[in-house]
């Protein structure tokens, strides 16, 4: 039987040992801590029109083939675990200011263009969508096909679908991929991979994240995902069912995961501009995890030598680019390609950086993959 080595037991790694495991192969997932990485650290907004910019046409179109699979992805997963994973089922994003509001009309028009459907409010429109955000805020941008999960229940569901499918775990960290003897190797190791492929171009992006618990006298969460950008930094509120996920700064700055005091403050400061109340929240958790991110914001998915695929870079998007990712390496093990995956080939970074390179022992952690 064909046996396969998962390196990293984030929601990358948990989905492709388990949909492995189910097509016939023999698995093992190999990550120290498995799950305890940035796939915990998540917001689990799945954006990607919203998010949708000029020019970044690979992100738009690998980001949109995945959230075309989470329903079937979601219910799959349910029907083998019973895990009910979304906590919204849309995403508003807000302008406070004239310049934040061209930018959505930019981006309404722009991903519109190519087939998608994004609609712009005014303030009454937004004002109706969610009542209880400011009143300063002047226009919207609503994603009725764009969700949210709870990360965390769909780490413990693929973990829980994975071993009923007959993966097995070890809790051992990899130091040279040379070393595993079998047919078929996945990196998905996140933000550690070049430390087991030396010249992969995926870097740590920390990023910190409030868990925030209502209490009665605090202001109900938003119906569904909140996206702004206040003094130039980048926000989001994802409802829970007890609260709020309120994220995420975003710092270039290794592989460090220590939350400041600076994001934290920044973190609320900004929220309060958009959701006024929120301070009566209870405080409940502050965390940060290193993303893996690439040079073009895109995964790199593919083959890097005739053993080894890379399952990484997803930068923000990692529980996005869950279900698809899961099927590009369930193609590239059956020796076929999924068109959906073209944008993420490895193959379009300089082949002297992913090929010809033999993967170097290291002492270097490896932990799940980053994720937004």
């Amino acid at each position: 039987m064909r046996t396969l080595a998962v390196v990293g037991g984030g929601v990358i790694g948990l989905s492709v040992a388990w949909r492995a495991a189910e097509s016939g192969w023999t698995v093992t997932l190999l990550d120290p801590a498995q799950g305890t990485g940035a796939s915990w650290v998540a917001g689990g907004m799945l954006a990607p029109l919203s998010e949708g910019w000029p020019g970044e046409d690979g992100a738009l179109e690998f980001g949109a083939a995945s959230l075309a699979r989470w329903p079937d992805f979601a219910a799959r997963l349910r029907a083998r675990t019973g895990a009910d994973l979304f906590t919204a089922t849309r995403t508003l994003t807000v302008a406070l200011d004239a310049a934040d509001a061209a930018d959505l009309r930019t981006i309404a028009d722009w991903v519109n263009a190519r087939g998608h459907a994004l609609q712009l409010l005014d303030r009454a429109g937004v004002r109706a969508a969610e009542p209880g955000l400011a009143r300063t805020v002047r226009a919207g941008l609503l994603a009725t096909s764009e969700p949210a999960v709870d990360n965390r229940a769909l780490v413990t569901a693929l973990h829980e679908a994975s071993l009923a499918a007959g993966v097995e775990f070890r809790a051992e960290q990899v130091t040279a991929l040379e070393n595993l003897p079998h047919d078929r190797i996945v990196l998905a190791a996140g933000a550690a991979a070049a430390a087991l492929w030396p010249g992969l171009p995926v870097r740590p992006v920390k990023g910190e994240i409030l868990r925030l618990r209502r209490r009665p006298s605090a202001p109900v969460p938003p119906q569904g995902v909140i996206r702004a950008r206040v003094h130039g930094r980048p926000i989001y509120l994802v409802p829970r069912a007890d609260g709020i996920v309120l994220g995420a700064t975003q710092y270039e700055q290794g592989f460090d995961t220590a939350v400041t005091v600076a994001g934290v403050r920044d973190l609320i400061t900004d929220a309060e501009a958009i959701l006024p109340g929120i301070g009566e929240y209870e405080f409940a958790e502050a965390a940060a995890g290193s993303r893996p991110g690439s040079p073009d914001s895109v995964p790199l998915i593919g083959y890097l030598d005739n053993r080894v695929i890379a399952a990484t870079g997803h930068g923000r998007n990692g529980i996005l680019g869950t279900p698809v990712t899961a099927d590009a390496v369930l193609a590239l093990l059956a020796d076929t390609e999924l068109p959906e995956a073209a944008p993420a080939d490895p193959g379009r970074f300089a082949r002297t950086v992913l090929a010809d390179i033999r993967p170097a022992r290291t002492d270097a952690p490896i932990s799940p993959g980053g994720i937004r």
